[in-house]
């Protein structure tokens, strides 16, 4: 039995397996750098040890630092969640030389699947089928572009080691193969320590589903069905659920039994997943689907297998790892109705998903038996730009799909989440949409209904009246405030919302509301306020409750939604949308809009990988200027008009702030 156990990783798999230890009697050891010296993960271990500064590449990548940190705090083993180092050969060998029990599958099975081209070579020997495509050792540009030739347009490259999407790049035309490759290779070697890629076939009309397979060291080995992960941007998930729809029995047995036997074939032990992809142009089937790649750890995904099996797969790992068998058996793994998970991210559907970071000042979420939350951070913390801009998952469990969806979007629809901007009501439009519900799901959903799933940036008149009940409201109160600490009348809090001279008070308010100037007319009659949009009057009453609960009606409508005052206006949050209304100083003489700046900024900090703009250049809309890398992801920024370039400020290897100005244009260009 394990009695102290290190978790050599952060967020929300770290507090994730904490759980289950804890549970299990275990004793708890995170690690942390600089950056997370008060996360979330550190204040729930027993015992957290400090391993370097905020790079990962000089704390949670650095093995020396972890294996002296379980020496230290006394840890016979070591669980690697999911990414860092959690498929690193050399780290479960250094866990193994150090007398550690690494809570994974051997050495020799990570390195044997480690490798996508290998890994491919393998399966095929094993009669598994797999993509076309090449899987070889050469990576001569226009070696590999001739492949790609050879193979047919639309490719997929893909980086050799690691996963998550990064390092791998669509490409629809030959034109553009070298630059797509140059990209991938730049963003795998970030990764990964490793710019090798190889060249698949894209399947026009792929599903992603995989088998989530587990194995002990008695010879042992079975599957948990599998999981549907079809739901992507940038090969990234984004939602996953199990089961797979319309997944035929004879599928899902010809698939697991594929698993599991590459898993015996490798001499795998514990949690593994399988990916798979499958063509659903004429439906799944059996005979249409191949091998992708392996990953020997578990799963961002895992809880939808938990909730359809009834299992904890954490335990399972710390069982298997201290020498147990199995829990069950292949015929005793029951399937439980349905569930879903969404993965919510740090980053702004609106800026083409780019990654925000800032305070969690909101973080809160209703109650439901059926909703399970994994979170990596609490209100009040901080989303890093060093690391994933995941918050956390929620998962919902139902008798049927239609029951999990249903639940999960009125859930989605509740949470309160302010701070960095988040895909909340991007994962709330996916629940909702009718293809989505109806399962007629490829790889391409996200990309193919992009529009519709994107919230809408403009502010109906439900919306602006629930912000106009609330900003008043918390006007007043503040005044009231105010004037309770003062006895001189004639200071400027000494008048109330409530008190005019001589009639009902009229006014202009004025906002900056997610970037753009707003001014609303308004007149205030007893409980009720009168104002204008679009050219239209509307009226509105409500009230603000003391944990910023507003509860409206906008021309006779009864709405919902959260007030949250902050330093400079305030965020208003509506069926998981955010609305920051920023409040301008009264002596400013006027409220310019964002966007009207002349010059490219940089969306959040990071580094500056590529600069391909030049001062005095003359570009047009949607010419890439600037090559960034924030949260381990490549962003590429454009131009968003026509312009002449006055100067550009940065230079490959920078480090930049949000906000800085990139590119500055004689005429404007961007914002």
């Amino acid at each position: 039995m394990i009695k102290t156990l290190l978790i050599a990783n952060r967020g929300e798999i770290a507090v994730r397996v904490m759980r289950t230890a804890r549970a299990m009697g275990i004793r708890t050891v995170a690690v942390y750098s600089d950056a997370d010296a008060g996360a979330y993960h550190v204040r729930e271990a027993d015992e957290a040890v400090h391993i370097g500064p905020a790079a990962a590449k000089e704390s949670y990548l650095v093995i020396d630092k972890i294996i002296a940190a379980a020496k230290a705090s006394g840890a016979e083993a070591i669980h690697p969640g999911y990414g860092f180092l959690s498929e690193n050969v050399a780290f479960a060998e250094a866990c193994e030389k150090a007398g550690l029990i690494f809570v994974g599958p051997p050495a020799s099975a990570i390195k044997a699947m480690g490798l996508k081209d290998a890994a491919k070579a393998l399966m095929e020997k094993a009669g598994v089928p797999v993509v076309p495509g090449y899987h070889g050792d050469v990576q001569d540009a226009r070696f590999l572009e001739g492949e790609a030739q050879k193979i047919g347009y639309p490719v997929l490259i893909k980086a050799v080691a690691g996963g998550g999407g990064k390092g791998m790049r669509r490409v629809d035309d030959p034109a553009k193969f070298e630059a797509e490759l140059k990209s991938a290779q730049r963003e795998a070697s970030a990764a990964f320590g490793d710019e090798r890629v190889l060249v698949e076939k894209y399947v026009a009309r792929p599903r992603h589903i995989e088998i989530q397979v587990f194995a002990d060291a008695h010879g042992n080995a079975v599957y948990l069905h599998e999981r549907d992960c079809s739901l992507q941007r940038r090969h990234q998930k984004v939602i996953e659920e199990a089961p797979a729809p319309d997944m035929p029995p004879e599928m899902r047995r010809a698939m697991g039994e594929a698993a599991v036997a590459a898993a015996k074939a490798i001499g795998y032990r514990g949690a593994g997943t399988v990916e798979f992809i499958a063509d659903a142009s004429r439906g799944l089937r059996a005979d249409a689907f191949w091998f992708m790649e392996m990953n020997t750890r578990l799963q961002v995904e895992h809880p939808v297998t938990e909730a359809i099996t009834g299992t904890d797969l954490v335990a399972w790992q710390l069982q298997v790892a201290a020498g147990d068998k199995l829990p069950l058996a292949q015929a005793d793994i029951p399937l439980m109705g349905h569930a879903v998970e969404v993965r919510l991210y740090a980053e702004d559907p609106a800026k083409k998903f780019f990654p925000s970071t800032g305070k969690l000042i909101r973080l809160r979420a209703p109650e439901d038996a059926g909703i399970r939350m994994d979170m990596g951070v609490e209100e009040g913390d901080e989303v890093s730009m060093f690391y994933d801009p995941m918050i956390g998952k929620i998962i919902a469990h139902g008798e049927t799909r239609e029951v999990a969806l249903a639940r999960l979007r009125r859930f989605l629809f509740g949470m309160e989440v302010a701070g960095p901007k988040t895909n909340l009501s991007f994962l709330a439009a996916i629940m909702g949409h009718e293809a989505f519900r109806k399962a007629d799901i490829d790889t391409g959903f996200i990309d193919r209904h992009l529009d519709e799933l994107v919230p809408s940036q403009g502010l109906s008149a439900r919306v602006l009246g629930a912000a106009v009940a609330g900003y008043t409201q918390d006007r007043a109160r503040s005044r009231r405030a105010a004037q309770a600490k003062t006895s001189d009348p004639w200071s400027p809090w000494a008048a109330s919302d409530e008190w005019v001279l001589g009639g009902h008070r009229t006014e202009v308010l004025k906002f900056l509301v997610n970037g753009d100037a707003v001014s609303v007319p308004m007149t205030m009659r007893g409980d009720a306020v009168l104002f204008s949009h679009d050219n239209a009057e509307h009226t509105v009453s409500g009230s603000l409750a003391a944990d910023g609960a507003i509860a409206a009606i906008v021309d006779g409508e009864r709405i919902s939604a959260a007030f949250v005052s902050g330093a400079h206006g305030f965020t208003l949050i509506h069926q998981g949308a955010v609305h920051e209304f920023v409040v301008p100083d009264p002596l400013d003489v006027d409220v310019a809009s964002d966007s009207d700046t002349g010059s490219l900024k940089a969306p959040m900090p990071g580094k500056v990988v590529q600069v391909l703009a030049e001062a005095g250049g003359r570009v047009s809309k949607g010419t890439a200027l600037i090559v960034m890398e924030a949260m381990k992801m490549e962003q590429t920024l454009a131009a968003a008009a026509d312009g002449v370039i006055a100067s550009v400020n940065v230079a490959a290897g920078d480090q930049v702030e949000a906000g800085a100005a990139l590119v500055v244009f004689e005429e404007k260009a961007a914002g």
